[in-house]
């Protein structure tokens, strides 16, 4: 497990002021400005975070040290992240989506699969993107119960029982 966990990412500007339209990744969106200082991805950089207001999949947010049109512009894209040690506990069959990926994936049998490479969500539900060496091309796996019984972060493994014909 990383000691950072990604909880947003800037869209670009809002405005003309340095203000930045903010994507959160929180379950609670607003709660992303309660994690900070927030990081950089290479953690080089840092910023203190305060919503001004909610817009249109996001938030328009000042960020600290972020003054001008053109600053708030060149950050566009840039993913932000919080100390894990920031974030709130989870219960259990909660995952932060960083701790799945890396996880080896195998099916009810004990047959690798593959490795989670990312988790998706479009709006329907999570997916699990599975690649591996026997995979011509990566595999969606819907992230549920039914599908995904069983997920050790500690033994860095996951049990699926994949819907009929998915991995063929």
């Amino acid at each position: 497990m990383t000691d950072r966990v990604c909880v947003g990412a800037i869209a670009g500007s809002f405005g003309v002021k340095g203000e930045v339209r903010l994507k959160s990744f929180c379950a609670e969106p607003d709660a992303i400005a309660t994690y900070g200082p927030l990081t950089s991805e290479d953690g080089a950089t840092s910023w203190d975070v305060r919503i001004t207001r909610s817009v249109k999949n996001g938030f328009a947010a000042r960020l600290s040290g972020v003054s001008t049109k053109d600053a708030a512009d060149g950050l566009r894209g840039a993913r932000l992240y919080a100390p894990r040690d920031k974030l709130p506990e989870l219960v259990d069959d909660e995952y932060y989506y960083t701790d799945l990926i890396g996880l080896t994936v195998l099916d009810t049998g004990g047959t690798e699969l593959g490795r989670v490479k990312a988790v998706l969500n479009h709006g329907a539900g999570d997916l699990l993107e599975i690649s591996g060496k026997s995979l011509k091309q990566p595999v969606l796996l819907p992230f549920t119960q039914a599908a995904v019984p069983t997920v050790d972060i500690a033994a860095g493994r996951i049990i699926a029982d994949p819907p009929d014909g998915l991995f063929e």
